[in-house]
């Protein structure tokens, strides 16, 4: 009976242009699988969010909710870079999935020192959407609860001088701290040019 419930409700998800998570990494397009002692919970944008314990997703899925159609889009002139800030690694116990345009772009985890990508060949010239999906990781058990340890991702335009990366115009800022415990999936809408 479960196992059918997870399948209409994948067919649903599929057929509504929502998504499928497990544990909070997307997991669209994953067939003949079987998920024993798990929570399905439907969210307000029709995505299938699966919690199974002892279940985890090696690499996520390269298409993120909702999905876009395929359309020609002019490339951006400008350069646009995906810059992080971890305030006490690794306490706010979040991995952070980075989509663009439905695009899986890489996994932030509040244990990884400052990264910097140049994530200009997923932005193209006009709307674009940043999907971000927040899992807390507590395999080691809650290391802190304070609003003031934070995982945080800045997404814009930028400039590289040297060795250095400068925000000139940033677009996008998204947080999760150590005091949050839930799963979250996110949109954020970014223009580019």
């Amino acid at each position: 009976m479960r196992a059918t419930l997870i399948l209409l409700c994948a067919l649903a998800a599929t057929t509504a242009n929502a998504a499928v998570f497990l544990n909070g990494v997307a997991i669209d397009g994953v067939v003949n699988q079987t998920f024993e002692n798990c929570t399905v919970r439907i969210d307000e944008k029709g995505n299938v969010l699966i919690t199974a314990k002892g279940y985890e997703v090696q690499a996520p899925t390269t298409v993120a909710p909702p999905a876009t159609p395929l359309v020609p889009r002019e490339p951006v002139t400008k350069k646009y870079f995906l810059v992080t800030e971890v305030s006490a690694p690794p306490l706010a116990q979040y991995d952070l999935d980075v989509f663009i345009n439905s695009v899986w772009v890489k996994r932030i985890s509040a244990t990884d020192q400052q990264v910097i990508i140049d994530v200009s060949k997923y932005v193209f010239k006009g709307k674009n959407v940043v999907h971000f999906t927040a899992t807390k990781n507590l395999k080691e058990g809650r290391k802190s609860a304070s609003p003031t340890h934070f995982v945080k991702i800045h997404i814009g335009e930028g400039t590289v001088s040297e060795s250095n990366v400068m925000l000139d115009n940033p677009l996008v800022e998204y947080v999760r701290t150590a005091a949050e415990d839930a799963t979250f999936n996110d949109d954020i809408n970014m223009m580019g040019r």
